[in-house]
């Protein structure tokens, strides 16, 4: 069986554009794909500054990824001016999902927190707010993602994304049955990615 492999970061505005072809691919090629998420590490060091410019330079982005896919996005949390750019917290979330629950979760609880992100405005850097998202055992995934392991998930998966050759999200990495490798950049429609 062949694999795509998903690199995203949650709160990457492309990546939210992309939610639909993810489901698409996995709702109707699920007998010719494994399916894996791998998170990219947007901007995990907070090294966006919010400022004036910096959310400007958002709203243009978001704008044409609505433009582009037709998904919906809120724009309120533009407005604050208290608000920190960091994708780090999000990221070992889903990485943590990942480990705990396996694969299907991760994508699952993937998608509620870039909805909580993109369509509530809900801060998803605040653990508090990553938690509501969980359904199964919190207690074990707060456990979990203070963990030094988590840690080491998450930086391994921020590495083997570069070593693909993934450095712009979202990316999908294609690897037929005999191992080889084909990784695609930037926003595709399903029919770009099945043809790769």
């Amino acid at each position: 069986m062949q694999q795509l492999i998903f690199v995203l970061d949650p709160m990457c505005s492309w990546c939210w554009g992309f939610e639909p072809i993810i489901k698409e691919l996995k709702t109707l090629h699920a007998e010719r794909f494994h399916f894996s998420l791998i998170m990219g590490g947007l901007r995990t060091k907070g090294d966006m500054p919010w400022t004036e410019e910096s959310r400007n330079y958002l709203a243009k982005n978001w704008k044409a990824v609505t433009q582009a896919t037709h998904q919906p996005f809120n724009f309120s949390i533009l407005k604050r001016r208290d608000f920190q750019y960091d994708t780090y917290p999000a990221s070992k979330a889903v990485i943590s999902v990942r480990e705990l629950w396996g694969e299907e979760a991760s994508f699952q609880y993937f998608e509620m927190i870039q909805k909580a992100f993109y369509q509530k405005n809900q801060d998803i850097t605040s653990i508090d707010i990553l938690i509501k998202y969980i359904k199964e055992d919190k207690e074990k995934f707060i456990t979990f993602y203070k963990s030094k392991r988590a840690e080491i998930l998450m930086r391994h998966d921020f590495s083997k994304a570069r070593s693909m050759g993934a450095n712009a999200f979202p990316s999908v990495v294609k690897i037929d049955a005999d191992g080889h490798m084909v990784c695609q950049k930037g926003y595709k429609t399903t029919d770009e990615i099945l043809k790769f």
